[in-house]
């Protein structure tokens, strides 16, 4: 593959995080990638900007036009993944292939009145508070490299109920009719929660393939940076002309 070849790659950061969350993918796809990470509106640099899907799907295809090489691989981690699902659903000339991670669980039903009632909650707690103990969490559970361009992004706590209301009761394997491209959903194997619909959503598109990080949670690209990498790398591989 020449350097003429190689697909573009947006990322798209999960719920309270910023582009800051992609630091390792970046600096290790770069040498072969266009590549790019966004902040989505209400985080990061973009923190005053209010949120909406709408509007998450306008930065993300900015992102795509910015880099100039066309219809771009969009990998998206949770909130960011589903932020992906809707660009992928209105922008779809502008996609090449799209990677759902931690995003392949409905939105849908009673299982997200808790995370409704969570989304209500965070606002109500000192933010400088809660920015320390994400701090301490990350540092504890991670090595610097890995974590330390999302602490010094910040986290978007007060954005919380804006995101996660539009999302919620919202998104299903359904969406997967709208995505014109290939798919890869990439889960971390113990994230179960996210995991939950992965089936569903891979029956749901004739070119998607559901692939696990073992031992990886959540936040899979934390967990098992270099493996997650090695992921995006080999599909992104694939989608070159």
């Amino acid at each position: 593959m020449t350097a003429a070849d190689a697909v573009p790659v947006v990322f798209v950061h999960g719920t309270r995080f910023s582009a800051g969350q992609w630091s390792v993918q970046l600096a290790a796809l770069a040498d072969e990638f266009p590549v790019a990470a966004v902040d989505l509106p209400g985080h990061g640099e973009r923190a005053d900007e209010p949120w909406s899907l709408s509007a998450a799907t306008d930065v993300i295809a900015g992102a795509v036009d910015a880099l100039g090489r066309g219809p771009a691989l969009v990998v998206g981690h949770s909130l960011g993944g589903y932020a992906a699902l809707e660009f992928a659903r209105r922008c779809p000339q502008r996609l090449r292939g799209l990677v759902l991670a931690g995003a392949s669980a409905s939105t849908r039903g009673p299982w997200a009145a808790p995370y409704r009632w969570v989304a209500g909650l965070v606002p109500r707690l000192p933010a400088d508070r809660l920015a320390r103990w994400n701090d301490r969490l990350l540092r504890r559970l991670y090595p610097p490299r890995v974590v330390e361009a999302t602490i010094r992004g910040g986290y978007a706590f007060h954005t919380l109920p804006a995101a996660w209301g539009e999302v919620l009761g919202r998104f299903d394997a359904g969406a997967m009719r709208h995505v014109g491209a290939p798919v890869l959903i990439l889960n971390g194997e113990k994230d179960t929660v996210f995991r939950a619909d992965e089936r569903d959503f891979a029956r749901a598109h004739p070119r998607a393939r559901v692939e696990l990080i073992p031992r990886a949670r959540h936040l899979a690209n934390f967990d098992a940076p270099d493996a997650f990498t090695d992921a995006v790398r080999r599909f992104a591989r694939e989608l070159a002309p």
